[in-house]
């Protein structure tokens, strides 16, 4: 396989995660603040969107996960979890940090002052909540898009 194409796939997959990532991570913070808004939701949806093709652009997520994943078997549960959760780590920080910083600005203009809840505490809880949630879209989706990408390239999956 040539490198553009290479490349493209990268893209296209990165893309694929990274709205599905911002769908569902804006989706459960708004949901999980307590304070859900179509507004609210959409805002995040377009900040984390942003920030998560930024990421995707940025970072070569295959070649990272080949050399973390080094000898090991490729499609293995063991290697998809890692996968996972490297991915999850260099996604889902950025994305809830963004994601609550929006939040505790937007509780902090419109509630007293003595209403408005400390912000790390606010930030880990729902780092915690959202790494969970990220991990598991992820060990989900990758390999979907992987094949789906692949094949609409015409590029047989590996193992195939």
């Amino acid at each position: 396989m040539d490198i553009k194409l290479m490349r493209r796939v990268g893209r296209e997959i990165s893309v694929l995660m990274g709205i599905t990532l911002s769908f569902f991570l804006s989706l459960t913070g708004v949901l999980l603040s307590g304070h859900f808004t179509l507004l609210g939701w959409l805002i995040s949806f377009a900040i984390s969107t942003v920030i998560s093709l930024l990421i995707g652009f940025i970072v070569p997520m295959k070649p990272l996960l080949d050399k973390v994943t080094g000898n090991m078997r490729r499609g293995a549960f063991s290697t998809r979890c890692l996968e996972s959760l490297i991915s999850d780590l260099i996604y889902t920080p950025i994305i809830t940090l963004a994601m609550v910083a929006f939040a505790y600005k937007n509780i902090a203009s419109h509630a007293p002052a003595d209403q408005v809840p400390p912000f790390l505490p606010m930030f880990l809880i729902s780092l915690a909540e959202e790494m969970v949630i990220g991990f598991i879209l992820i060990f989900i989706f990758m390999p979907l898009y992987m094949r789906l990408v692949m094949k609409r390239h015409g590029i047989q999956a590996p193992g195939k």
